[in-house]
C-alpha cells in the first residue's frame, strides 16, 4: 500500500509547477483528478519539447500528467461549477496555479472552498506572491530565473547571463508545494484541521540560491564573480569545474590543489600551497589544469584520481549513461501506454518506500476521459441547482 492511498487530489493547475506537485502526490498513492477546461484542457498539452507529440498531446504533458484522471468542466458554467464544488466536498487536497484573484472570481479561492470543505488542504502557486508590484506579471520559468539573479551564476565570467536549460523554477516550486501539502496533511491527521499552502516561483528559486545569497548578505554585498575558466560555481575555488581531456571531459569537485597536482604529475600546481589562493588565483590554477588535462584521456586521469579517492567523474552523454550498468541497476525507466497508442518510455518517481520503487502504468488522460465514471462515483450527475 502506498502512503497516500485513499486521498483524493483535485488538480486545477496547468503547465509544470502545480501538475508536477500533483504528479508526486499521485506517485505516492493519491488519486489525482485533473480539472480541465473543455476542448483545450491544460495548456501544457500543446507545449511540446523538440516538437514531440503523442496522440495529439505533447510528450511533456504525458510525462508530467501520467497517473491522473481528467474531469472536463467549464468553471464559468453554473452547472459545471456546481459539480466541481460537489467534488471539492469529497476531496482531501486541491491545487491551483492561476494568477492571483482568478480563483476568487470563480468562487473557488481558499476561503470559499474552506466553507465547502473545512478539512481540505488547499495548495496555491503564484509567480511572485499575492502582493507587491510583480503580482500580476506572468509566472514563467525563464522570466523568473532572470529576475532572481540565478542567470549570473552560470557560464564563464566573460559570458552574458546564462539560464539553466531546465525548468528548475517550476520543478523546485512543485517540490516545495508537495512539502507544504504533506505537512498540512500530517497536521490534519492529528487535529482534523485543513490548511492553505502558498508557494511562489520567485520565493522557491530564491530558496534554491540560499547558500550563495547568504554569502552575499554577509560578505558586504559583493556580487558573484564567475570564474573565466571552466566555471561551475561562482563561490568555489579551483579545481571545481569540467575540463577537456584528450578524448572527452573530466569533472573535478572541491579538493586540494597540491594533492591533485601530485596525482596528475602537474608540477606547476605545487606553488599554490596556500589554500586561500585556490579561490583568489582560481583562474590561473584552472588554466594550468585545463592545459595539462588535455594531454591524456579521461580514463587515464580517472585511473590516477579514483584510487586516491579524489572527487572526480567522467562526463557522460545520455547514450553512454543509459547503457551503463550503474544506470540500469536503478530501473529508472518505466513504460506507459495510453490505450490505442504506442507506448512511451519515461522516468519513474525517484522515491522508494520500504525498498519498493514507486512505479505506475497509468497514462496521462485525454481531456474529460473520466467524466462519466466520476459523475457516477461522486454522484455528480444528481447535482442540480
Amino acid at each position: 500500500m502506498k502512503p497516500l492511498e485513499g486521498l483524493v487530489v483535485l488538480d486545477f493547475s496547468q503547465y509544470l509547477s502545480g501538475p508536477s506537485a500533483a504528479l508526486r502526490l499521485a506517485d505516492l498513492g493519491a488519486r489525482v483528478i485533473k480539472i480541465e477546461r473543455p476542448e483545450t484542457g491544460d495548456s501544457c498539452r500543446q507545449l511540446s519539447l523538440n516538437n514531440l507529440l503523442s496522440d495529439g498531446d505533447s510528450v511533456l504533458f504525458h510525462t508530467i500528467n501520467r497517473n491522473k484522471e481528467s474531469y472536463q468542466a467549464d468553471l464559468k458554467d453554473s452547472d459545471d461549477l456546481i459539480k466541481v464544488k460537489k467534488l471539492i466536498e469529497q476531496a482531501d487536497v486541491m491545487i491551483e496555479n492561476f494568477r492571483p484573484g482568478t480563483m476568487g472570481k470563480l468562487g473557488l479561492d481558499y476561503e470559499s472552498v474552506k466553507r465547502i470543505n473545512p478539512k481540505i488542504v488547499y495548495g496555491s502557486v503564484t509567480g511572485y506572491g499575492k502582493e507587491g508590484p510583480w503580482k500580476g506579471k506572468p509566472g514563467q520559468d525563464l522570466l523568473i530565473q532572470s529576475l532572481s539573479g540565478l542567470a549570473w551564476l552560470n557560464g564563464n565570467g566573460d559570458q552574458p547571463p546564462v539560464p539553466f536549460a531546465l525548468a528548475v523554477v517550476d520543478l523546485f516550486t512543485g517540490a516545495h508545494l508537495v512539502q507544504g501539502i504533506l505537512a498540512c496533511l500530517v497536521r490534519r491527521g492529528r487535529t482534523g484541521i485543513g490548511g492553505l499552502v502558498e508557494v511562489s516561483l520567485l520565493e522557491s528559486i530564491l530558496d534554491f540560491q540560499f547558500e550563495v545569497l547568504t554569502t552575499h548578505l554577509n560578505d558586504g554585498g559583493q556580487l558573484p564573480v564567475r570564474s573565466s575558466v571552466n566555471n561551475a560555481h561562482a563561490y568555489l575555488g579551483a579545481p571545481y569545474g569540467i575540463y577537456e581531456t584528450a578524448d572527452g571531459y573530466l569533472a573535478l569537485a572541491m579538493g586540494s590543489i597540491i594533492r591533485v597536482g601530485e596525482l596528475l604529475e602537474c608540477d606547476a600546481l605545487a606553488s599554490f600551497s596556500d589554500p586561500k589562493t585556490w579561490f583568489t588565483c582560481r583562474d590561473e590554477i584552472k588554466s594550468i589544469l585545463a592545459a595539462h588535462l588535455k594531454t591524456r584521456t579521461t580514463q587515464a586521469w580517472l585511473g590516477r584520481l579514483e584510487p586516491a579517492d579524489y572527487w572526480c567523474a567522467d562526463v557522460y552523454t545520455w547514450d553512454r549513461l543509459l547503457e551503463h550498468e550503474g544506470f540500469k541497476t536503478l530501473n529508472m525507466i518505466q513504460e506507459i501506454t495510453r490505450p490505442g497508442t504506442p507506448s512511451l518510455r519515461m522516468t519513474r518517481c525517484p522515491i522508494r518506500i520500504n525498498g519498493t520503487r514507486l512505479e505506475s502504468d497509468k497514462w496521462a488522460p485525454r481531456i474529460g476521459e473520466d467524466n462519466e465514471s466520476l459523475d457516477k462515483e461522486f454522484l455528480l450527475s444528481e447535482v442540480s441547482h
